[in-house]
């Protein structure tokens, strides 16, 4: 994580600084990745500050920001940064202020009001479901050691199989292998759901815990790396840009394809939306409802032999 001693800010802003990551960390039960992006994000905003009011930053001067400051700071990030980067920003630095209030240090109104960088929606990008086959039947066959590939079938199943999210798939322990025909995820938010769990699941699973090397105990991570230990996503990530190389797959062929590919083919076989709202954990029907633009086939089809002036 960023040490911020070395940003321009007097101690007392250090502080609260420090202690909004720790409730971060261990109240909302942010990953760590996300609090080292929600730090980076603040730091950029104190870094901005210090140079904009020409010192270090004091509670003072957090206190009195102004939309104008806000907006400069938007401003600034502008040829540097993606719309969505800075959409982030922002919504980080409204939550240290969210922080700052429940904290009773002070409220500041003009932050809350300032808004983002419009965003365009971007439509999930799914494969297809020969190139998702495809991919499932290559991607074990990636390495020299038999037991990674075993392993990297199992996630690759999980996450297409179940719609998980790779943070998701990545955050389950030994104990969470399911004995049953379904699995309890944690996702975001810390909220909990129940994932049908196909046969095919529990089997590349089962092949790749028999060839895992290590031991496991029940609160161990699931997937392990070479060493061992928890398996870093940036390591399955480039597996899968291999296979996406090997297997000529679009540049969009990432963990979270799999995740939209489940939805997009699951609403193809006749699915419905709330139901796959409950399947990914999606809090709003809205961004479920994204899945209905990719799939405008089936929808024309199911206009064309329902309606009756068809």
């Amino acid at each position: 994580m960023n040490d911020t001693h070395k940003l321009p800010i007097t101690a007392d802003v250090q502080e609260v600084v420090t202690d909004w990551q720790e409730w971060l960390r261990h109240v909302r039960r942010g990953s760590e990745h996300t609090i080292i992006s929600y730090a980076n994000d603040l730091n950029h905003f104190c870094q901005f500050l210090s140079e904009h009011l020409g010192g270090r930053v004091r509670m003072k001067h957090l206190e009195k920001v102004e939309t104008k400051d806000i907006r400069a700071w938007l401003a600034s990030r502008h040829h540097d940064y993606e719309a969505s980067s800075t959409a982030r920003a922002l919504s980080t630095v409204k939550s240290f202020y969210r922080y700052l209030e429940k904290q009773r240090k002070f409220s500041n109104s003009a932050v809350f009001h300032t808004r983002g960088p419009k965003l365009k929606k971007a439509l999930p990008k799914a494969l297809a479901v020969d190139q998702a086959q495809q991919a499932l039947e290559t991607i074990g066959t990636q390495h020299e050691d038999d037991w990674v590939n075993k392993r990297d079938l199992a996630l690759l199943v999980l996450i297409y199989a179940c719609g998980l999210r790779i943070s998701e798939a990545l955050s389950l322990t030994y104990h969470d292998i399911p004995a049953g025909d379904s699995l309890s995820v944690t996702g975001k938010g810390n909220k909990q759901r129940i994932v049908p769990v196909l046969p095919i699941v529990k089997e590349a699973i089962a092949e790749y815990v028999s060839a895992c090397p290590y031991p496991f105990t029940a609160k161990a991570p699931l997937f392990l790396g070479k060493r061992g230990k928890a398996l870093d996503p940036a390591i399955f990530q480039l597996q899968l840009r291999k296979l996406r190389a090997a297997l000529n797959l679009p540049e969009s062929t990432t963990p979270h394809a799999f995740r939209h590919s489940f939805a997009t083919h699951l609403l193809s076989a006749g699915g419905d939306l709330r139901s796959i709202q409950e399947l990914l954990g999606h809090a709003s029907l809205s961004t479920t409802q994204r899945y209905t633009h990719v799939d405008k086939t089936r929808l024309m089809n199911a206009y064309k032999n329902a309606h009756p002036r068809a």
